[in-house]
């Protein structure tokens, strides 16, 4: 009986000491993969994708929307994906997990109101439109805000 106790105190201890080492951001990377739902629906007149996505993105054109049962509630806004170095994936995704203040590991760049829904940290973030991101989609600040508020883990996102 004490080697579980010991055990599952152990347990317990290695959680709090990776939060705490890599800190809470980092631990919510370490939840569950959630799958995404196939994309189904009509497609929603302006956009590219169906009505069963939450997220709608335009690689071409550079824009992207937020959707609710196939209506608008955002958008177009302009956007700037990735580059032919490091293009933005395409397809259905589900969103993974979100930071609200999130630092990039990989580059040490701020990534403010992150919502990450593809492999490899693609998020919608707020970011410069200007020069091209590491396959991110950034989005001026108060897109950026409106899609970190309005997007759910699980929720589906399509890029196309």
């Amino acid at each position: 009986m004490r080697a579980s106790v010991r055990a599952g105190l152990a347990g317990a201890l290695a959680v709090v000491a990776t939060v705490a080492v890599v800190g809470v951001s980092a631990a919510e990377e370490l939840a569950p993969y959630v799958p995404p739902t196939p994309a189904s629906g009509a497609v929603v007149a302006g956009t590219p994708c169906t009505e069963s996505a939450r997220a709608c993105v335009d690689i071409s054109e550079g824009r992207a929307w937020l959707l609710d049962g196939g209506e608008i509630v955002r958008g177009p806004v302009g956007i700037m994906s990735g580059d032919a170095e490091t293009p933005t994936p395409r397809g259905t995704f589900a969103v993974q997990w979100k930071a609200e203040r999130y630092t990039s590991r990989e580059f040490g760049v701020e990534m403010p109101y992150s919502v990450f829904f593809a492999e490899g940290g693609i998020a919608f973030h707020e970011g410069t439109r200007e020069t091209p991101s590491a396959g991110c989609v950034k989005l001026s600040h108060e897109d950026a805000k409106t899609f970190f508020e309005f997007l759910q883990v699980g929720d589906q996102v399509q890029v196309h």
